[in-house]
């Protein structure tokens, strides 16, 4: 008798289970109420672009709790393909679109149309009738040279104008660049020179074995090389344009430089991930990170925005733009893999001889 009560409470904690199971279905646009709920958002974006961006998005919707896990782009990205059978993120957040396109060609993105999306310039959303994923804004390649340093090292910033500048053999061990691995900027600019050198030639891999000379250490942020030559912990940081300008307006004695041969660049891209079930506020978020309000605080630092610019580039001497090289995202996003691959076996975990 015992025995069969047992199994008779196991039969129907499993109904339950079922039960409860079946009316979790998969909840459609627009559906439920999006104006309160919790969300957990995964973002590349700089840790204090996030509080300020949050702050705003919070006053207008008090009742959405917003989860952030920050992270730079390569590890975002690495998560989410780990946790692909079990999704933990709601959405992803200004991570890079070279990224989404991998995730999207996995089918692991909802297909959204967010509210405003005619707005967004062709070149900056997915290809589907109903995007899989949204840019926001872009940024690019750009060397931070700490000009007091470059001098001691009998050098002036006027003779760093290009990739090839970088191999000078007064620079050995004065540069810092971050990893593709871990971050999207240091993968942009690895694609852009394979690109600027013939894609699947070896003349890009060749120039990067070059570059590895000169390089002291390879960090995990996009930004932080900036941070470091702003700091004169190395010469030159390859870093982005915003990072290098926005620690020069913080007085630095740094000069930024965009290569003559143009820059690598990505878009930070938004995407709603596909799950069971989707909480309905993550359409108001993804609805609010494309509006206009939205829209003029990523142009404070990154200049190039999804909804076109009006050609004010605060900080930039040059028009941002016309510096972006041809990038083929789809060979970007389709090499991915391979790119990185053979990125570690070259230099990963190696220094380059003193």
């Amino acid at each position: 008798m015992k025995l069969f009560c047992r199994v008779l409470v196991i039969l129907a904690a499993v109904f339950l289970s079922m039960t409860g199971c079946a009316k979790e279905k998969k909840v459609t646009n627009g559906a439920g109420d999006r104006t309160s709920g919790a969300i957990t958002v995964y973002t590349a974006l700089e840790d204090e672009l996030v509080t300020e961006y949050l702050g705003i998005f919070n006053r207008r919707y008090p009742n959405i709790k917003v989860n952030i896990v920050r992270e730079s782009t390569g590890i975002i990205t690495a998560r989410l393909l780990a946790e692909k059978d079990n999704p933990r993120a709601d959405l992803v957040w200004g991570t890079a679109a070279s990224s989404m396109i991998v995730l999207d060609n996995l089918g692991l993105l909802e297909p959204y149309a967010p509210e405003g999306i005619g707005r967004i310039l062709a070149e900056f959303k997915s290809d589907k009738s109903v995007p899989t994923w949204v840019g926001i804004d872009a940024w690019e390649t750009a060397f931070v040279v700490n000009t007091v340093e470059l001098a001691k090292l009998g050098l002036n910033v006027a003779e760093i104008k290009s990739y090839n500048d970088l191999l000078r053999p007064q620079l050995r061990q004065h540069i810092v660049m971050s990893n593709p691995n871990s971050s999207g900027t240091g993968f942009l600019t690895v694609a852009g020179v394979l690109q600027l050198n013939g894609k699947n030639s070896e003349g890009g891999w060749n120039y990067l074995t070059r570059l590895h000379e000169n390089i002291s250490q390879y960090v995990h942020s996009g930004s932080r090389p900036a941070k470091m030559a702003a700091a004169g912990e190395c010469v030159i940081g390859i870093s982005f344009g915003y990072a290098g300008i926005s620690e020069k307006k913080k007085g630095a004695p740094v000069e930024i430089v965009f290569p003559v041969e143009g820059s690598g660049w990505d878009m930070e891209a938004n995407a709603l991930i596909k799950k069971d079930v989707i909480i309905p506020v993550s359409y108001t978020f993804l609805d609010w990170a494309i509006s206009d309000e939205a829209m003029e605080l990523y142009k404070k630092n990154y200049p190039i925005i999804a909804t076109g610019g009006d050609g004010n580039y605060d900080g930039y001497e040059i028009d941002p733009v016309k510096q972006l090289i041809n990038n083929d995202f789809a060979w970007v996003s389709g090499n991915r893999d391979t790119i990185l691959n053979r990125w570690i076996t070259l230099f990963d975990g190696k220094s380059a001889a003193r």
